[in-house]
């Protein structure tokens, strides 16, 4: 039998048999790549436009005969987004918020699901799913409500009124990621810290954060792209003040009764989303194994 199982006839068979599975997965293979190129081109084209109508001329943007190329590009668009009022301020004040959001939404979410994994007690289940609950809540069901709470609170016109609605909206979804990084480390390694004289404490900020610091990164970029792209709270909280708006509150400016200026909200909406980029491009190797760990979970 020994003799039969090595033979060259059976290497060849499977030789064949390999070939074939080969084959078979090559057209299905390459169905798959060519899916994900057109999707991507998909999703990167209108950002293309976007980036290419910033750049083109006044009279190439009205023209009817749309191109998706430009022979005479032109920074007057950027130069008016610039020159405008407060414009520095406004982005700014963006900057604030969104890093505000980030940093106080992870530095909770840490804490938050570090409690509902590593400790037992009532409705802890029920905790849990009341933070899957709220992610299902429209904002847009709760702008309304929110208005008086910080009418109430004293909050309009102030960067308050935009920084603890969105920490409170991306808190859930944070501490429902964060939980499965805390719950894949093993309570040995916190029996073993606690042995060699470690304190909670020390355990949790020198130990525990490092390891799930790749989910602190994941869920910091949702919700720092979701703070600086809004635009529902601070048009419905900032009513008065200018000074307190933020960079979303600026393509306001180019949008005019007569005609709108479209070169500058392209312009806008392009250094609008500069910093989203440079945030993902600096913390991209951590997102990745942020999100692998998450769908591993």
């Amino acid at each position: 039998m020994s003799a039969t199982t090595g033979s060259p006839a059976s290497g060849a068979t499977r030789g064949g048999g390999i070939a074939r599975l080969l084959r078979v997965k090559r057209p299905g293979r390459l169905a798959a790549e060519a899916a994900a190129l057109l999707i991507a081109v998909a999703v990167a084209f209108p950002l293309y436009w976007m980036v290419l109508s910033a750049f083109k001329p006044a009279g190439e943007i009205q023209s009817t005969d749309a191109r998706p190329w430009t022979l005479s590009p032109s920074l007057d668009s950027f130069r008016r987004v610039f020159e405008q009022q407060d414009f520095g301020r406004y982005f700014l004040n963006s900057l604030l918020v969104a890093g505000t959001v980030v940093v106080l939404s992870a530095l909770v979410a840490f804490l938050a699901a570090t409690a509902v994994t590593r400790f037992r007690f009532k409705f802890r289940t029920t905790l849990l799913i009341m933070f899957l609950v709220a992610q299902m809540v429209p904002v847009e069901a709760l702008t309304i409500p929110l208005f008086f709470l910080m009418r109430d609170f004293g909050q309009l016109n102030t960067l308050g009124s935009l920084i603890l609605p969105h920490l409170a909206f991306s808190l859930p979804f944070a501490i429902w990621m964060l939980r499965g990084f805390v719950k894949a480390v093993p309570e040995a390694l916190e029996e073993a810290a606690y042995i060699d004289g470690a304190s909670r404490t020390r355990f949790l900020w020198q130990i525990l954060f490092p390891l799930v610091f790749p989910g602190l990164v994941a869920t910091s970029v949702f919700s720092f792209i979701t703070t600086w792209n809004d635009f529902l709270f601070a048009k419905s909280f900032i009513i008065s003040d200018t000074s307190q708006s933020t960079l979303p509150m600026a393509l306001l400016v180019f949008f005019k009764p007569d005609e709108n200026d479209w070169g500058g909200i392209m312009a806008a909406s392009t250094v609008m989303t500069i910093p989203v980029l440079v945030f993902f491009v600096l913390v991209q190797r951590r997102l990745v194994s942020g999100l692998g760990g998450a769908v591993k979970d």
